[in-house]
């Protein structure tokens, strides 16, 4: 027997004259990801079905299961719009396993159909209990759920559902920046941006020799495990060196944390502007850190005219640990490889930064020139799924 997988889209539905393009771009990204596999996928502003091999079944389901926009999916049989066809199907699926209980469930979409939907399911019910041997109808806690959705052309049987990441799909967001250390935060704060449909690169600001070689190929792993939720993401690679020894150099050692911040966002905006992205993505997360109190957000702030965007902002640290496990950044997030984040890091940050002496710590460098250097020298690689580190990379200082 043919399958096929169907997929609804949940809050896509609740889109009404853009509801097409959600749609498409969810397709899109699926074609994408599914490229290796002989597949074909038909839809509209209710479902979409995957036709497929049946042998790479589990290879495709691994990938759908990281696509955002899909609400749920059941692996379905397809069968013809007619009463035999569909009571046939069902028999012969339910005969292979075993169950003691049972429940159809029918939605007649195609309103051409001779029988309304209670009924059917109460003809489906009693002609499967006519034909298996012991079993009975359970309305309530069924062993088996038999769902029947009746269209035009064909009609389709599941008798499982799988959950979706759900979210909006990839692309119907515009660009974001993502500030990405090799902490926990960050990455589930690029995963959950994603999920709003923001099409996502990055950006890691080294502090070589201050930082390694290898917290660079963490944030790398980090940005390969992203990867798999979209279909490509550029990595920037800021060199922060200079202006990071400047600051710990000529600034109140109090506030290095605030300036070495407000120094990042002002580059993020260029890169902004540059790569056309309309937002800066962290992954802060209020009053866990000093330069995470509300005073220093608004201080830090102050230097940029772009949206920043926090997706981590009210979870705890247990709430995002959970995330990290969830999309397998935590392994890699927690190896001990210090970025230039906490290499500089004072023992007394102050935590109510002033705007005003701020700027005055500013003054006394030229940190425009230096941004400008920074910029000149930004590395960018491109990380899809099939990415490896060549040699001439993992080398480069």
């Amino acid at each position: 027997m043919n399958r096929v997988i169907l997929i609804k889209y949940g809050e896509l539905t609740t889109k009404k004259g853009n509801r097409s393009f959600f749609v498409k771009t969810l397709k899109n990204n699926i074609e994408h990801k599914l490229m290796d596999f002989d597949i074909s996928i038909v839809y509209d502003n209710s479902r979409m079905y995957i036709y497929f091999l049946d042998q790479d079944l589990e290879g495709i389901r691994n990938i759908i299961s990281k696509v955002f926009g899909i609400h749920m999916y059941h692996i379905a049989y397809i069968c013809d719009t007619n009463k035999d066809s569909i009571f046939a199907t069902c028999l012969q699926v339910l005969r292979e396993n075993i169950f003691c209980t049972f429940k159809v469930e029918t939605k007649r979409s195609y309103k051409s159909f001779p029988y309304g939907s209670l009924d059917f399911s109460r003809m489906l019910g009693g002609y499967l209990l006519k034909n298996i041997s012991n079993i009975r109808v359970d309305v309530h806690q069924p062993e088996v759920l038999v769902h029947v959705e009746i269209r035009d052309k064909n009609s389709f049987i599941y008798f499982n559902a799988y959950k979706g990441i759900g979210g909006y799909p990839v692309g119907t967001q515009p660009r974001a920046l993502l500030m990405l250390s090799g902490g926990l935060d960050s990455p589930v704060a690029g995963y959950l941006s994603m999920k709003r449909g923001i099409k996502m690169d990055a950006v890691y600001f080294e502090a070589i020799p201050h930082t390694s070689l290898d917290a660079r190929n963490k944030v790398i792993d980090l940005v390969k495990k992203l990867v798999a939720y979209t279909d490509c993401i550029h990595l920037h690679i800021v060199n922060f060196t200079p202006i990071q020894e400047e600051i710990y150099k000529t600034c109140d050692s109090h506030y290095v944390i605030t300036i070495m911040r407000r120094m990042m966002y002002r580059i993020m905006e260029e890169l902004c502007k540059k790569n056309k992205a309309y937002a800066i993505i962290n992954g802060e997360s209020i009053g866990q850190v000093a330069s995470q109190t509300l005073i220093s957000m608004h201080t830090i702030n102050h230097v940029t005219s772009f949206p920043v965007i926090r997706p981590v902002a009210c979870l705890d640290k247990l709430e995002i640990i959970d995330i990290a496990k969830k999309i397998d950044t935590y392994d890699i997030s927690i190896l001990p490889y210090e970025d230039c984040c906490t290499v500089f890091v004072p023992k007394h940050p102050v935590i109510h930064p002033s705007i005003s002496y701020s700027v005055l710590m500013e003054e006394k460098f030229d940190y425009d020139r230096m941004i400008r250097d920074a910029l000149s020298n930004v590395y960018t690689i491109k990380i899809k799924d099939d990415f490896s580190l060549n040699n001439e990379f993992k080398n480069l200082l």
